[in-house]
């Protein structure tokens, strides 16, 4: 049997240097969805909740009560002012998270366990039950058990039983209600039709406590090779079609049911599909190949063979979201002198609003209203940026060539990131209409638009390594694409961090900036 490691195939960069012949991304995009598509498409607009986030508020849930439950008796029954006062404190937290802990290790938070905590309650008492003991044994080798009361030893294990049981039940009756209404779901879009996809669905229909809902099936083929009606799902599209499909809908994951001998076809999709925010994974189910246990994942027992992640999310999104409030917050209240000095300034100089809106591309191809500070005179204004401002260019005001080479202009975009429409870092947003030499920017890179797999953001990895101010050539926008990618293959908060705090500094360099 051959056992291999798919990951160099399918990596992201052979996927992007492969080159099988396809449409270029600007054709692909030109996909339309036929009426039944988008009508399919229409009813999953509306966000999900994810298993994982709802596991996780779980974890944190019960290790709060653990710690109240346990803090609460011991003021109440053994009082302040003992000569115990931080050895409850110590011992309350250290049993509290060995619990959540050992939940954990025993799959008590995967969503099966969750769906039915009835037949899981013996396992949770006796993690509880466990943990308790072990505490116990450890206070008689330390010579402290003596000195712990066992009334609250005997009140804790009681409440803390009825608090990690109780929530339990309520939360399964909530589950089984959220995925009737499927508020509580991962959709998935086959691609790839025939008896290949049919077994594929089949599997996972059969799979108990399933969290998957199949949107439809999309294949380039023709009803003869691939028919119109799969299991029961029909055929919406093309693959070209698709990625139109996943900008309305609100899709977790692509699965792709095809054969991983057809490595031409497969890197063929995968370079189309790339571009979209949304787990892309490989049906290993009819495959007679087997790999390394850690290139799979598992759609209950049916294997699958990571080939993208959808970047920044579940828990990562949070965190990402929380440092944008939190600094966006820190940057308005330290920058409003600069900002309404500006204001001002605008005011004096010329006539017009202070403010100038810009439609661009946001999230998921998403197009948004950006915030900026005016910097061109009101009649010469361009919201669409067909035009690009260059050096010494007549539109601009005598105010705004000072704030635009400084960057001040893009101040009232710290609104856009406390707002949620931008990230504070992240690729920078290019208006709707952004053109190069009469080409749209994804006309001259192709996946330009996997630049928008995450929210756009105030300043970017190409902003602060000199791509920054007018794209008047083809290499500027690859390089500065480049680099947005690098961004997103490569996230975590430090990165951010480290963004944020370079930017004022190689903001001095103005050369590109005008």
């Amino acid at each position: 049997m051959n056992r291999m490691d798919p990951a160099n195939r399918f990596s992201p960069e052979a996927v992007r240097k492969h080159d099988g012949g396809d449409k270029s991304q600007a054709e692909d995009q030109a996909g339309r969805l036929n009426d039944t598509a988008r009508q399919v498409a229409a009813q999953y607009r509306r966000d999900t909740m994810s298993p994982i986030m709802v596991s996780g508020v779980l974890r944190f849930v019960e290790l709060a009560l653990l710690l109240i439950s346990g803090g609460t008796l011991f003021v109440y029954y053994v009082g302040l002012g003992t000569d115990l006062d931080w050895h409850y404190p110590i011992a309350i937290g250290l049993v509290s998270v060995l619990t959540i802990t050992l939940l954990d290790i025993t799959d008590c938070y995967q969503l099966p366990a969750l769906m039915r905590p009835v037949s899981n309650i013996t396992r949770i008492a006796m993690v509880w039950a466990g943990t308790l003991a072990l505490f116990a044994v450890a206070g008689f080798f330390l010579k402290l058990a003596d000195d712990f009361s066992r009334v609250w030893f005997g009140g804790w294990f009681v409440a803390g039983l009825v608090l990690l049981i109780g929530p339990r039940l309520l939360l399964a009756h909530m589950i089984k209600r959220w995925a009737r209404n499927g508020t509580i779901e991962r959709r998935a879009v086959i691609v790839g039709g025939g008896k290949a996809a049919e077994a594929l669905i089949r599997s996972i229909e059969q799979q108990p406590y399933n969290d998957i809902r199949i949107c439809g099936i999309f294949d380039d083929r023709d009803d003869s090779r691939s028919p119109p009606l799969v299991a029961g799902y029909p055929k919406l599209g093309t693959i070209s079609e698709l990625i139109e499909f996943a900008r309305i809908a609100r899709i977790d994951m692509l699965i792709v049911s095809l054969p991983l001998t057809a490595e031409t076809r497969v890197l063929s999709l995968l370079k189309k599909l790339w571009v979209l925010p949304v787990d892309i994974r490989l049906s290993a189910h009819s495959t007679q190949l087997q790999f390394r246990p850690r290139s799979y994942s598992y759609i209950g027992s049916v294997p699958m063979l990571d080939i993208f992640d959808k970047p920044i999310n579940d828990w990562d999104s949070v965190a990402k979201r929380i440092f944008d409030v939190v600094f966006s917050l820190i940057g308005i209240v330290l920058l409003s002198p600069v900002m309404i000095a500006t204001a001002i300034a605008i005011k004096l100089d010329s006539k017009g609003p202070v403010l100038f809106k810009q439609k661009r591309h946001g999230f998921n191809n998403e197009v948004i209203e950006v915030y900026k500070f005016r910097s061109m005179y009101t009649d010469q204004a361009d919201p669409t940026a067909i035009r690009p401002v260059t050096k010494g260019d007549p539109r601009v005001t005598r105010v705004g060539r000072f704030i635009r080479k400084t960057s001040i202009d893009e101040l009232p975009q710290f609104f856009n990131a406390l707002f949620g429409s931008l990230s504070l870092v992240g690729p920078r947003p290019h208006a709707v209409a952004a053109q190069s030499h009469n080409l749209l920017y994804n006309e001259v890179v192709d996946g330009y638009f996997a630049r928008h797999r995450v929210k756009p953001g105030v300043t970017g990895w190409a902003q602060i390594n000199g791509w920054r101010g007018e794209m008047d050539t083809d290499e500027k926008i690859k390089m500065r694409t480049e680099y947005d990618l690098h961004y997103i293959e490569n996230w975590s908060l430090w990165f951010d961090l480290q963004i944020l705090f370079l930017t004022p500094i190689r903001l001095l360099n103005t050369e590109n900036a005008y």
